[in-house]
């Protein structure tokens, strides 16, 4: 084939995107296996460099590559690819020989580079590097290596929305196409009305993603049934929940996938413009986008008369600025429009009135991939994953205190001691498990008693949680609750916008009850004790208050940590409250330190650590702390070589 991109064009829009027999056609599929890679006559190696990636030093790996390939003067492809959700294993280099299976490696550093391709280009694996080989119908598989998707990490997983994620070069649209791409769209604008659309993602029981779990057809009908001469579509990918980086793992893997959600999407509801909506600190996850957004545009997917069909769709990415309450999609158009992003009153709802009082619709990212799979393989199928009251997958970012983490995709209906146990490898460093939190913004906690509980907007809902984000931080014993709720409270005081009165001064009201319990009271305020169980009296009046007058969903859900490790870990909120203790050791201003007399040298060691004088004591004899001084910096215990220094 031409490498004259109107010839390459030409070949996409009508071999492929229209070829309804493709996996007939010899000859189609012939050519099809040279675009996605799948048959090469040179090494190819891919080296993950997504945010997660680079953070482990994936940038220092690919240059020593690419130097070394220079050097050697090799003809070898490098490529920078995706993220396959093991991040653990970063950073990751696959190779492809010719002929032979493609096989994925772990943990390779720079300083590893030359001996690792001295080994693998000359056909030889090293071993204590690999991870795991793809099957493959057309390779020579190797010997003795196990295959990716039998790895523990991968097993319980149900990967439909990542298929592609690590696997093709994010920015080829070639390949994109090649494995089937873009023909859910061709063939919605050529086969489907608007309306037909909506009613298959409706019947599919697609529901919303980002935490409010809304059909998403029912809600598109709305605006396609709207008056209007201009209508938009907006992807909430704004991901500014601590601890969820699922957004990002596909905008910077599979950016193409992305892109074809939304033109889908506009289209069901007749309308012509779109915005990817996200924060501006992702600069990777922009670039890769706005990339794949030129490569669709210069082949025909987007702009104007889309394959000849009189289908006008431009996409544009948003840049926005760091501010949780982006989230929230009065908030996230404000933002868009040029405004300050603060909430609005609703009713009306951006689906009648939203961008510059025209229809608008929002939704999560996570929400709008499912949409090509529906539309390619029909509502049914996609109600067949999942459970009878959850359709489909979806995705988490595990982290935490789990021996295997990264960015996992499951079927609903999964339990959640399934992911902690099978998938995450179990708590590591042999510690215990305490919770698992489900998203800053639900506040949803999962413990020991309900870790049977599975992955289901009704279950959860009647267990008094919610599903949230797709944040999934496991935490152990050595975790205090208290202050966890503390940074939960502090992050809502941050990030409210000020807006209404319940939220900005009832974040900062709850930080300061918070803040009483897990500090000794001041030195010579006798009233302290009472104003600190006066709080803690007020704590639920005050969520109630918030829960019902706050204005948007950060309002309404900042309540819900503290609220729900007073139902979840009391005995541990009341040893804080009126023991004065902090049974993880965490609340600095809790702890007591002595110092054992039998063990004490006298070495002065922790006298002259000491920055405030709390510690006294003559040389070669016991020392000892004098409370009233002490700051509980830590300062002693660590300068201790004798085990003297006791923390209590």
């Amino acid at each position: 084939m031409s490498n004259d991109p109107s010839q390459i064009k030409k070949f996409l829009t009508e071999k492929i995107l229209r070829n309804r027999d493709r996996d007939k056609d010899p000859d189609l599929l012939r050519q099809l296996s040279h675009i996605s890679g799948e048959r090469i006559s040179v090494p190819m190696i891919y080296v993950g460099t997504t945010s997660c990636a680079l953070a482990a030093g994936a940038k220092k790996t690919y240059k020593a590559i690419e130097k070394y390939i220079d050097e050697n003067q090799l003809s070898v492809k490098l490529i920078e690819g995706g993220c396959t959700g093991y991040c653990k294993a970063e950073p990751l280099v696959d190779v492809q020989l010719p002929g032979k299976a493609r096989v994925s490696f772990q943990n390779v550093t720079h300083e590893l580079i030359p001996d690792f391709l001295d080994e693998i280009l000359n056909n030889s694996l090293p071993e204590n590097r690999v991870l795991g080989q793809y099957h493959s119908e057309i390779h020579q598989l190797w010997d003795a290596v196990p295959f990716i998707h039998e790895l523990p990490f991968n097993t319980g997983q149900t990967k439909i929305l990542t298929a592609n994620c690590g696997i093709t070069d994010p920015v080829s649209v070639s390949q994109y196409i090649a494995r089937g791409g873009y023909q859910a769209f061709a063939d919605t604008i050529s086969r489907h009305t608007p309306a037909e659309v909506c009613d298959i993602v409706e019947k599919s029981e697609l529901a919303g993603r980002g935490g409010g779990a809304f059909l998403a057809g029912k809600k598109w009908k709305i605006t396609l049934n709207a008056t209007s001469d201009q209508k938009y579509f907006v992807c909430n990918a704004v991901e500014s929940d601590p601890g969820s980086y699922m957004n990002r793992v596909i905008m910077e893997s599979d950016p193409h996938k992305l892109i074809e959600a939304l033109l889908i999407a506009a289209y069901a509801i007749g309308a012509s413009k779109a915005f990817i909506f996200t924060r501006n600190e992702f600069s990777l996850s922009i670039k890769r986008l706005n990339a794949a957004l030129q490569q669709a545009e210069d082949y025909g997917i987007t702009g104007h008369n889309i394959f000849d069909s009189g289908v006008n769709i431009d996409i544009v990415v948003k840049e926005g600025a760091r501010a949780f309450v982006c989230g929230e999609e009065t908030a996230l158009n404000n933002s868009i429009e040029g405004k300050r992003a603060m909430p609005s009153f609703k009713p009306p709802f951006p689906a009648i009135r939203g961008l510059w009082n025209k229809p608008t619709i929002v939704n999560n990212l996570e929400t709008l991939i499912n949409v090509p799979l529906i539309l390619k393989n029909g509502p049914e199928w996609f109600k067949s994953i999942g459970n009878d009251t959850s359709k489909g997958t979806k995705l988490f970012s595990l982290s935490g205190k789990v021996s295997n983490y990264g960015t996992i995709e499951v079927e609903m209906g999964t339990t959640f001691r399934h992911i902690v146990e099978n998938i995450g490898g179990g708590v590591k460093d042999n510690s215990e498990f305490k919770a698992i939190i489900l998203g800053i913004n639900s506040g949803s906690y999962i413990t020991e008693k309900t870790l049977d509980i599975k992955v289901d907007f009704d279950e959860l809902k009647q267990a008094g949680s919610q599903l949230g984000s797709g944040a999934c931080v496991v935490v152990g014993k050595e975790t205090c609750m208290l202050d966890l709720a503390r940074f939960f409270t502090t992050f809502f005081k941050n990030e409210s916008c000020g807006k209404c009165i319940p939220c900005r001064e009832g974040t900062a009201l709850m930080l300061e009850i918070i803040e009483a319990a897990t500090r000794k009271p001041a030195k010579g305020n006798t009233f302290q004790t009472l104003e600190r169980f006066k709080g803690i009296m007020q704590l639920k009046g005050l969520a109630a208050v918030m829960k019902d007058t706050s204005l948007c969903s950060l309002g309404k859900s900042a309540p819900n940590a503290i609220l729900n490790t007073l139902a979840n870990f009391k005995t541990e909120f009341d040893a804080h409250v009126f023991e004065r203790k902090c049974p993880a050791g965490v609340c600095r201003e809790l702890r007591t330190y002595h110092i054992d007399v039998d063990m004490c040298t006298g070495c002065t060691a922790c006298y002259k650590k000491c920055p405030v004088d709390a510690i006294i004591g003559a040389a070669r004899q016991p020392h000892f702390v004098v409370q009233d001084k002490c700051i509980a910096c830590n300062a002693c215990f660590e300068a201790c070589k004798f085990n003297a220094v006791i923390i209590d």
